[in-house]
């Protein structure tokens, strides 16, 4: 599928009735397993990308080229469009991060997400001025090629001011972001409140409000367009394996080696070989 063809497929997702489900994906059966299950995006997810490669998310430790080499390996294998989750844009300045846009359209990806994090654990959040000029050359990049999502991670790091996340989120609106985006608002209320903000841009929501997990249909109720899943899969299927290895230390072979199976697996991936 063109580039162009995974853009505006991508797009149109965000503006239809009721929205859509993206999962992130971490690796190259997980990609195939999602759409399988009949998703019609996926994204990456750094955070679990990060930990495969035994490195810590949000601080620099994996570099851009690795992680759009990663996202074109699930848009191959899937045949979806991607949507990469690219930190702060993989660099110091505006211009840096025009740069990352520009790689993750050569690289066929159909959207990008731009952080306002810094990659600095004594700072982990940029000054205003800094994370509104980073998303506004990233979506200066994206015009009409690429889906851009601004996004603040406020909560995440403890900085618990609905009014900045939403004064964030507007700006990054106002500047051309087409998606926006701040992850674990502290409750339901805060949701709808982010949603009429930046309304009628879309708004992704990961999983729920860091109060209780939500239905999807609970979360589109108030107007969310995009669900995604960040690293709760991934932390999903390391839970069964963690299951698995204290039932192989405790000598039960069935239990560990029950699943999907070698077989099954080159099933899987034998439709995509190339």
């Amino acid at each position: 599928m063109p580039a162009s063809d995974r853009y505006e497929r991508f797009l149109d997702l965000h503006t239809r009735e009721g929205g859509f489900v993206m999962p992130n994906a971490w690796d190259g059966l997980s990609a195939v397993m999602l759409a399988d299950a009949g998703f019609e995006a996926i994204a990456t997810s750094s955070a679990a990308y990060a930990a495969t490669l035994g490195r810590l998310d949000g601080r620099h430790a994996v570099s851009r080229a690795e992680h759009l080499d990663h996202a074109v390996l699930l848009g191959r294998l899937s045949g979806l469009p991607v949507n990469g989750d690219f930190e702060d844009g993989y660099g110091e300045t505006p211009d840096d991060v025009a740069d990352t846009v520009e790689a993750a359209i050569a690289a066929g990806l159909a959207g990008i997400g731009i952080e306002d994090t810094s990659g600095d654990p004594e700072q982990p959040i940029r000054e205003f001025d800094d994370a509104v000029a980073r998303v506004r050359r990233a979506a200066e990049a994206g015009s009409g090629r690429i889906v851009v999502t601004g996004r603040t991670d406020n909560f995440v790091h403890g900085r618990n001011d609905l009014d900045d996340t939403i004064r964030r989120l507007v700006a990054f609106a106002e500047v051309g972001a087409d998606v926006l985006y701040a992850p674990f608002p502290p409750d339901l209320d805060a949701v709808v409140a982010i949603v009429g903000a930046v309304a009628p841009k879309p708004v992704n929501v990961v999983v729920s409000p860091a109060d209780r997990t939500r239905t999807v249909a609970e979360l589109q109720a108030v107007g969310v367009k995009r669900i995604s899943l960040g690293a709760s899969l991934y932390g999903h299927v390391m839970a069964e394996l963690a299951d698995a290895a204290a039932a192989l230390a405790a000598g039960d072979l069935a239990t560990a080696s029950s699943g999907l199976g070698f077989r099954g697996i080159g099933k899987l991936l034998a439709r995509t070989a190339t």
